[in-house]
């Protein structure tokens, strides 16, 4: 698959990774739709990159939204021939509190309904699209990279229900790539390490410097550039299908 003349959807694509991967893919030619929530700058975004991008206002824990959303996606470009679920969050809580209070149920559902069921939903409607793709020369369809965290593997200290979450992400990686071979449709999975994005907020750069040299090399935050540059290598070599990549600069978590 070639990510010139390609046509996609980013959700979460208005900051971030997602954001990265937005702007990697139109650089060298795709052409985007932005799905993320109605507040984020995802219509300013669209305007800056110019016609090859377009906002879609998704929830993606709205399975309603959800459907309407990746249709809309396809209907403006023609056609659906990748997609990357960027949309996510990890809120943490230990199981208990200084209190003795157990971690909030609803809190866990909402993480879990986010990152692993809103990333299912997506998936199954950009498969149900890429589906009806006409198929080229290897007979591939489409392209779906979902991302998990290398917190799926190793979660710290309250991250319980987030590490549950891209748990469950990493582990339906394989299922899906076999689930969608019959239709050309690969899927992969990235598991981002410690990176530079808006969620980091305010954090001085003594801090982030410290985090840094938490990876083994190089010693550097992990950007949404890189996250970018990993799903390209993801749609120019197709034989990679059915895996799970860290982006992590061979970083180990400890337990905080």
């Amino acid at each position: 698959m070639q990510i010139s003349d390609s046509v996609g959807l980013v959700t979460g694509g208005a900051s971030g990774l997602g954001e990265g991967t937005v702007r990697f893919m139109v650089e060298r030619g795709a052409k985007v739709a932005v799905l993320d929530l109605p507040r984020s700058k995802g219509d300013a975004l669209a305007k800056e990159l110019g016609d090859d991008v377009t906002f879609v206002a998704c929830d993606v824990t709205d399975p309603e939204n959800v459907k309407g959303a990746v249709a809309e996606a396809r209907e403006r470009f023609g056609r659906l021939d990748f997609a990357v679920n960027c949309a996510g969050a990890g809120p943490g809580a230990r199981m208990l509190d200084r209190q003795g209070n157990p971690h909030p149920l609803g809190l866990y559902r909402h993480i879990v309904e986010l990152d692993l069921i809103g990333t299912f939903d997506v998936t199954r409607w950009a498969a149900a699209h890429m589906a009806r793709n006409e198929p080229g020369d290897s007979g591939e369809r489409g392209l779906i990279v979902n991302t998990a965290s290398i917190a799926g593997y190793e979660g710290q200290i309250g991250q319980a229900a987030y590490s549950a979450a891209k748990g469950g992400v990493i582990a339906m990686t394989l299922p899906l790539a076999r689930d969608l071979a019959a239709h050309g449709i690969r899927v992969m999975t990235i598991c981002p390490g410690i990176m530079d994005t808006p969620a980091f907020g305010n954090v001085d750069d003594s801090l982030k410097q410290k985090l840094a040299e938490i990876h083994v090399f190089p010693k550097r935050l992990g950007t949404p550039a890189d996250f970018g540059r990993l799903v390209g290598s993801f749609m120019e070599n197709t034989l990679l299908n059915g895996e799970v990549v860290r982006l992590d600069a061979a970083t180990r978590l400890a337990p905080r």
